[in-house]
């Protein structure tokens, strides 16, 4: 707190509120163009257009960067650690066969008019702890497996995997995007998480299995990809050795329990802390340290390490590989994390988000519909969402200052499902569903594009009226 109002003294809040959102403007208008336009990566983006919107907003040009490294240091160390954590958790579950577990436990009690329902029970359990890539790339065989199998149009079963990662993607710690959120509005992770878990329900029925059916008829029959013959006689043996492949995965309950375990610890925190006023007893003392986000990650890897790991057939040497392989890929994920960190941190001390706040008061308009809007506008613009997440929040903050805890939660969630709105062509998730299913652009834009549009706006046509009875 000593370092951010320190940060705050040092920057000038002299300039008009015109010319702050004009800074504000300027400094997203180049992010949009160097993201957009030039392709530059989002880390640099991000940075050169925390630059200029301090600069148009007046600061010295000594003193440009001190925001911006200011946030960039506190969101990856409230955040970077969880995202690490997270990815070691995720990488376990994939190489120790977690995954292909919970696929075929689910899938084997399912006939085929529930597959559709099945595939998003699976997303959303593997969702959890795996980055909306990671889940795709494991998904997607399995999703045209069972669309071969049970000879089923490929979107039937296709939307509602898809559905289930997004809308934990948008909505639900410790996703990046969700994460810091959390951290730019001083939210409490648990109860996010609580009230994530109740609007992503919903949310998923209706973007997944419900609206599977529509696109499948806008898109109609999609060709499924062709399976040569080294594939088939692959399939053929993996059908021969599944007996004993099944002795060397993990068994479906320690999975899907370790899956779960971070999630029941900061639930448990989240209740301890609504529920009791001062917590002195020394079980509530000893829950709200497990149950604090950074414990809870750490005990889960430390728990998957030995009923995924070891029950997979890991030794210590293998279990140590698998899960140091997991940070490599994520380090362009932190750094942009941080970038947009700073990015908000330079709006938060050049008094953008208090002009925001003061308009928003004056207007009436909802803090929740207003950060939904902010990150629409910057998602459509972008194609990011953990950009457009970063940003909205940046923005709102001030407006979360006042708000109860559980509204606090809801804002981040407003911003997450705003982030998720229509990905087109300016978004690599885009480009990476056109290529898994085989579908033209257009196809793409009348599944993918219109779910995530549905996911957007079904979470917060739920966070709204529920922001009432809260």
């Amino acid at each position: 707190m000593t370092l951010l109002l320190a940060a705050d003294a040092a920057l000038p809040h002299s300039g008009s509120d015109a010319r702050l959102v004009t800074a504000m403007l300027l400094g997203i208008a180049v992010i949009v163009a160097l993201i957009s336009g030039l392709k530059l990566h989002p880390f640099l983006a991000l940075t050169l257009g925390s630059g200029v919107l301090a600069a148009v907003a007046g600061v010295p040009f000594d003193k440009l960067m001190t925001g911006f490294s200011t946030g960039f240091g506190a969101t990856v160390t409230s955040v970077g650690l969880l995202i690490g954590l997270g990815a070691m958790l995720g990488k376990l579950l994939a190489d120790s066969g977690g995954a292909d577990i919970i696929a075929d436990t689910v899938l084997a009690r399912s006939g085929p008019r529930s597959m559709p329902w099945a595939m998003g029970l699976i997303a959303a359990v593997l969702g959890l702890p795996l980055f909306f890539e990671i889940g795709v790339v494991l998904l997607v065989p399995i999703v045209v497996l069972v669309a071969r199998r049970g000879n089923l149009p490929l979107l039937r079963v296709g939307i509602p995997a898809l559905a289930g990662l997004s809308v934990l993607h948008g909505l639900i710690p410790p996703h990046p995007g969700p994460l810091v959120a959390v951290a730019a509005l001083h939210a409490n992770l648990g109860v996010t998480l609580g009230l994530g878990l109740l609007v992503a329900v919903p949310t998923l029925v209706v973007a997944g299995p419900l609206f599977a059916r529509v696109a499948e008829r806008w898109v109609g029959p999609l060709e499924l990809p062709a399976v040569d013959q080294s594939e088939a006689e692959a399939e053929s043996e993996a059908e021969a050795e599944a007996e004993a492949a099944a002795r060397h995965r993990p068994g479906f309950g320690a999975t899907l329990g370790t899956i779960l375990l971070p999630v029941v610890l900061m639930l448990g925190k989240a209740l301890v802390d609504i529920t009791v006023d001062k917590p002195t007893a020394t079980p509530q003392r000893i829950l709200d340290f497990v149950g604090s986000p950074l414990i809870a990650l750490l005990l889960a890897v430390l728990v998957a390490m030995v009923t995924l790991g070891r029950a997979a057939g890991f030794d210590r040497g293998r279990i140590s590989a698998t899960a140091a392989a997991a940070l490599g890929p994520i380090a362009g994920i932190v750094f942009i994390v941080g970038a947009g960190g700073g990015f908000k941190q330079t709006l938060v001390d050049v008094g953008v988000g208090n002009v925001v706040s003061s308009w928003a008061t004056h207007l009436h308009i909802s803090a929740l519909l207003l950060g939904w809007l902010i990150a629409v506008l910057i998602r459509i613009a972008t194609g990011s969402a953990t950009v457009a997440t970063i940003t909205a929040a940046g923005i709102v903050a001030p407006l979360a200052a006042g708000m109860s805890t559980t509204h606090t939660s809801l804002l981040v969630l407003a911003i997450g499902a705003g982030s998720l709105f229509f990905s087109h062509v300016n978004d690599a998730g885009f480009w990476l569903v056109k290529e898994y299913f085989g579908m033209s652009v257009g196809q793409t834009l009348k599944s993918w594009s219109v779910m995530e549009t549905v996911i957007s706006v079904m979470a917060i046509a739920l966070i709204l009226p529920l922001s009432l009875l809260i």
